[in-house]
C-alpha cells in the first residue's frame, strides 16, 4: 500500500500461495462497548490486527501515536464528534492518507459529503448482522484496501477468497 504512514512489516504467520501475509492493523473508533468488541472479534477472526478506543480524542491520538493501516470511524463520539475526528485526521500529514470507513447509523444521506471530507467509504451500521462472521463488514475493509492498493488479479482473487489483504 502506497501511504505516508508506512505499512506494516510484521508476519501474521499466514501464507497465501506460498507468501507471508503481513499483518494488516484496523482503528475501530467506537463509543458503544457491545458494538466495538463485535467488531474487534469479527475483525481479529478475519485475520487482522486491532485497536479499539471508545471516543473520538482517544481516536485521533491513536492515530496519530501508531498509524494504523484503516480506520473505522462512528460519527456520533463523545468529546469529539467523528466528522471533527476526520476533517483532523485528514489535515494532519501523518494521518492524512489512511483510508478512512465511517460506521454511521444514520442513512446513506450523508454520505456524499463524508466522501468529500475525506472519507474511502461509508458503511450503514444497520447492514451489521452481528450474528454472523461479519462478512459485510470484513468485505467493505477489503474492498477499500484492495482499490487503495490498485488491486491486481492476485489481490481480488485474494478479496473474493476471503483472504485478508
Amino acid at each position: 500500500m502506497d501511504t505516508d504512514h508506512g505499512s506494516r512489516s510484521r508476519i501474521c504467520g499466514r501464507t497465501w500461495l506460498g507468501e507471508s501475509i503481513p499483518c494488516m492493523t484496523i482503528l475501530v473508533i467506537e463509543d458503544s462497548r457491545f458494538l466495538r468488541l463485535a467488531l474487534e472479534r469479527m475483525l481479529v477472526k478475519a485475520g487482522y490486527d486491532v485497536i479499539a478506543v471508545g471516543d473520538g480524542k482517544d481516536g485521533l491520538l491513536r492515530a496519530q501515536d501508531v498509524p494504523p493501516d484503516i480506520i473505522l470511524l462512528d460519527m456520533m463520539l463523545p468529546t469529539m464528534e467523528g466528522t471533527a475526528v476526520l476533517s483532523q485526521l485528514k489535515q494532519d500529514p501523518l494521518t492524512k492518507s489512511i483510508p478512512v470507513i465511517v460506521l454511521s447509523g444514520l442513512s446513506q444521506k450523508n454520505e456524499k459529503k463524508l466522501r468529500t471530507a475525506g472519507a474511502a467509504a461509508y458503511f450503514e451500521k444497520s447492514l451489521l448482522n452481528l450474528n454472523d462472521d461479519g462478512s459485510s463488514l470484513v468485505n467493505a475493509v477489503q474492498n477499500v484496501l484492495a482499490e487503495l492498493t490498485g488491486a491486481d488479479e492476485n489481490l481480488s482473487k485474494r478479496v473474493n477468497a476471503g483472504v485478508p489483504i
